[in-house]
């Protein structure tokens, strides 16, 4: 029997620090704990339950997010949002104290400050770094949101033209089940584009197109990983990538990142036996730096001694505003330990869902059986247009008047940040990408709660994120706290001036 929705009370304190949506997420999962809500049972609306709490339906649908990602809800589309029938008996029986404290996250040891569970090396509350997740993957764009392409100035007249000249062609090849592999000819275009751009020689056989970076990883663990492998990872790293590597069963080991890139030697302490490190050379994911030559060697010698593999996410190195891109670090790879990744959803844009990995030769055919096996080819038609904007040369064209568009629109950020904020943040401008770290100056009661700041972001409708959550442990005194924010759809100064004044406000509570 389905429970009346009116019967759920759902109440939040504002006087709490705690954001609404993780207050609304922890009293569903105490609702849940003490057989309030079973099984089932249908919960309140967004709308509904937004005008109830009179809150922003926004902060309801980033809860019900959280809620559904972590398995306590599922979406049904017009039926509505139902407490998951499969919940494990041990969610059923937690109490509403165990609820609390895995909010909370882990105790902490009293002599040492440590945490004393077993992932001591996630610091960050899963619901936080989950609603980051999913902000930074939402299906609506919002402005400051990190890593989205300028979708104003995309040429969605030549796009739509090369597009409907596929789907006219009557093909059969692009109506079949596609090649796991991916679609010859864009096969072929990305080789040669990765010569001529990037420096890095390869067959078209290495080159597999997989639906995103996220297919990307789970294609390269599941050719090449074993049970319990330990991959380095930077600290802080990219939150994406984290996430679902938790999931992998992969181990993660947190390598410290400085001004030239993950400290190699720091790796080697930590875990010299590791058999994967997941690195971003060109632009390091968050902070922008630019992994040193010296330091690119190192981690070449580490991966041979080791006979461990070093993927290499090279995702927004196209745009560079000093000079020309930096060769990418597989381009020194002459041990075959570099599996290049790269994507275009940053230099198109993210919903054509269309990536691809360069593996070492003597991977292509472990990596081939299991394409094959997964039977994950992308859509022929999409691989087929994107090859044709390539050879038709609107590729390049489009690389060209991105870089001169964003150098202009980043500055135009930047003044804005540093009118509207005077001394209480610090932008350390990064030489490329789409997207940068600022820093909060610590002020006489501390560092500015970045998460806090975040929240209220969202409440008002910007797409920033926490810098301190990409980070391994966020909680620690010394952990950075910031925001990481994009700047590629930035139309003009009054723009940047009222998205500044917005996020000061956000700051001051």
């Amino acid at each position: 029997m389905t429970l009346p929705i009116s019967k759920l009370k759902i109440e939040i304190d504002r006087r709490q620090s705690l954001p609404i949506y993780l207050q609304i997420c922890d009293r569903f999962r105490t609702a849940i704990a003490s057989g309030h809500l079973r099984p089932g049972d249908r919960v309140p609306a967004l709308r509904g339950l937004a005008t109830q709490l009179n809150t922003a339906r926004g902060t309801v649908e980033l809860a019900y997010t959280i809620l559904v990602d972590q398995g306590y809800l599922q979406m049904r589309g017009a039926a509505g949002t139902f407490v998951s029938p499969s919940l494990p008996a041990s969610v059923m029986q937690a109490s509403p104290g165990q609820v609390l404290r895995e909010r909370q996250g882990p105790l902490r040891n009293e002599a040492t400050g440590t945490p004393t569970t077993p992932d001591a090396s996630r610091g960050a509350q899963p619901a936080t770094r989950q609603l980051a997740i999913a902000v930074a993957m939402s299906g609506e764009p919002r402005p400051l949101q990190p890593g989205l392409p300028a979708l104003d100035a995309f040429p969605s007249k030549v796009w739509n033209r090369l597009v409907a000249q596929r789907a006219r062609s009557g093909e059969r090849a692009m109506l079949a089940y596609p090649d796991p592999a991916g679609y010859r000819p864009l096969r072929e275009h990305i080789a040669t584009y990765l010569g001529l751009s990037r420096g890095v020689t390869c067959l078209p056989e290495q080159v597999f197109i997989t639906g995103g970076y996220r297919a990307t990883l789970e294609l390269v663990l599941r050719s090449l990983a074993r049970p319990d492998d330990r991959m380095w990872f930077e600290d802080p790293g990219y939150l994406l990538a984290r996430g679902f590597l938790a999931e992998t069963g992969v181990q993660l080991v947190p390598v410290p990142v400085d001004g030239e890139g993950i400290v190699v030697e720091r790796g080697t302490q930590l875990d010299p036996q590791a058999r994967f490190a997941l690195v971003t050379p060109s632009h390091q994911s968050p902070l922008g730096h630019t992994l040193s030559l010296a330091r690119r060697l190192a981690l070449l010698d580490w991966a041979e001694k080791a006979s461990g593999w070093i993927i290499e996410d090279d995702y927004d190195s196209e745009f560079r505003y000093a000079g020309r891109p930096l060769p990418a670090l597989k381009s020194l790879d002459r041990r075959d330990r570099v599996i290049y990744c790269g994507t275009f959803s940053k230099v198109m844009f993210p919903g054509l869902r269309l990536a691809y990995a360069v593996v070492p030769e003597r991977a292509v055919e472990r990596v081939g059986r299991v394409a094959h096996s997964m039977n994950a080819g992308s859509p022929s038609i999409w691989q087929a247009a994107v090859a044709d904007f390539i050879r038709q040369g609107h590729f390049a064209r489009h690389l060209r008047r991105m870089r001169a568009l964003y150098a202009e629109r980043r500055m135009l950020i930047v003044r804005a940040l540093e009118q509207a904020f005077g001394e209480r943040l610090m932008v350390d401008l990064p030489p490329g990408g789409i997207q940068f770290a600022v820093r909060f100056a610590e002020g006489p009661g501390g560092p500015a709660d970045d998460v806090a700041v975040a929240s209220r972001a969202r409440e008002a409708g910007l797409g920033v994120l926490p810098l301190s959550i990409w980070y391994a442990n966020d909680r620690t005194r010394h952990t950075p706290r910031g925001l990481v924010m994009g700047f590629a759809n930035i139309a003009d100064a009054g723009e940047a001036g009222r998205l500044a004044r917005t996020l000061r406000a956000c700051l001051d509570g």
